[in-house]
């Protein structure tokens, strides 16, 4: 689970480093979000010549958490890091690139360009 004020690693080729939730919109629980869904960010820390500056708000989708998710077949999927991705209003990744792996969960909730990108669906 993701809430507001929790920083997340950016896996995308976009030069930011560090996001920081700031809002969580249309959201059932407005407290928490989850893998797959899209979230506000602040972009804390990214590289000089980056396309998504210090300081700027941005849309991202969650494709990692450390709470995971429980699948209907029992399994359990989490992983060792809170990551997202950035994307435009129309579903589609900032970047060229995904790196490290994603859950599947992020293919069937519509980013299916961002799960063409990653290395690895889990």
């Amino acid at each position: 689970m993701i809430q507001v004020q929790t920083r997340m690693v950016v896996t995308d080729n976009t030069g930011a480093k560090i996001a920081q939730v700031i809002k969580i919109p249309g959201a059932y629980n407005p407290h928490y979000a989850h893998i797959g869904q899209i979230v506000k960010v602040a972009i804390k820390d990214s590289t000089p010549d980056a396309k998504a500056k210090k300081g700027t708000m941005a849309l991202a989708v969650i494709v990692r958490s450390v709470k995971g998710v429980c699948r209907e077949n029992g399994l359990k999927v989490s992983f060792s890091d809170n990551a997202c991705v950035l994307v435009k209003a129309d579903k589609t990744p900032v970047g060229t690139r995904v790196f490290g792996p994603i859950a599947r969960e992020v293919k069937e909730k519509g980013f299916n360009k961002i799960a063409s990108l990653a290395a690895e669906v889990l």
